[in-house]
């Protein structure tokens, strides 16, 4: 089966429903693909770093409401081993980040460069914005740094990762984290690993249906 995973980098919401798919899958018994589609959720530039809890604080009803949310988030992850650390975290534009887990996904480096980006930005407070930083992090996964540059201060990707961000919203796309089971059913949301499970368990049922309504 295919799962395709509609995320950003910078959603804390996603690195843990991933962490969730990944715990749900170490359950399954069936054969699964899984690929990463990109998703931004704030396509606006990001002229310098800047803080993200400063930024968060101007769409979210201030510092203590970002606080309150944060906190939350930190401590649901801390459950799944996931460590956030909101006061190091720099706001950035994703857009590269998305070409770099493509061109990283080209060579077979695509879940790796996805789990180190989540890491820089949530953990290690690492402007995932910058080019020096992505290549730096495609070196991590054990990919060419200066080869990785060299993609970034090119155009190449620039229209297909376009192209797959406008696919994404014109299949409905609006909030992420999104699983998309076998090209046609979505389930929401960073779902608890029973539900993910039951979700691959009821699409694999259907699939099979179908394939034998189709037989006949």
């Amino acid at each position: 089966m295919e799962i395709d995973i509609y995320a950003d980098v910078v959603c804390p919401w996603c690195w843990i429903g991933r962490r969730k798919l990944d715990l749900a899958l170490a359950s399954y018994e069936g054969s699964v693909t899984v690929r990463q589609r990109p998703f931004q959720l704030d396509s606006t530039p990001v002229t310098e770093p800047r803080p993200l809890l400063e930024a968060l604080s101007g769409k979210f009803g201030g510092p203590d409401r970002v606080r309150q949310m944060v906190d939350r988030v930190a401590g649901i992850g801390a459950d799944l081993g996931l460590d956030f650390r909101f006061d190091r975290a720099i706001a950035a534009n994703t857009f590269d980040a998305h070409r770099l887990i493509d061109w990283a996904g080209e060579r077979g480096r695509g879940d790796e460069m996805v789990e180190v980006l989540h890491r820089a930005h949530f953990t290690d407070g690492v402007d995932i914005g910058s080019t020096e930083a992505l290549a730096t992090l495609a070196a991590e996964v054990g990919l060419d740094g200066t080869e990785a540059r060299s993609f970034l201060d090119s155009d190449r990707g620039v229209a297909e990762l376009t192209a797959e961000l406008d696919a994404a919203r014109q299949m409905g796309v609006t909030s992420v984290p999104a699983f998309v089971f076998a090209g046609k059913y979505v389930v929401a949301g960073a779902q608890d690993p029973a539900t993910l499970l039951a979700a691959l368990a009821e699409v694999e049922q259907r699939e099979v249906e179908q394939r034998e309504a189709a037989g006949n």
